[in-house]
């Protein structure tokens, strides 16, 4: 017998674009999410430097001071 999982404040945009992707592959919504949960529990994560590059400069971040408060506040917000 499975896990019972609940996803809550899911933002309507999202939803909709769910359901229809669901209905594109005659699935369930149900059935649509666990598939997809699926691929993302086996599939690795795989950042390119460029990734990791693009991501730190979005984040706007300069010093490497400014990184370790950034992780601080992270850290201290758990």
């Amino acid at each position: 017998m499975g896990v019972t999982l609940s996803v809550e404040n899911v933002p309507e945009e999202l939803a909709a674009k769910l359901q229809e992707r669901a209905r594109r592959f005659r699935r369930s919504l149900q059935g649509e999410i666990l598939i997809i949960l699926e691929k993302a529990a086996v599939e690795p994560v795989r950042l390119s430097l460029r990734d990791v590059f693009e991501r730190v400069q979005a984040m706007g971040l300069r010093t490497p001071s400014e990184s370790t408060a950034l992780i601080r506040q992270d850290r201290d917000g758990r």
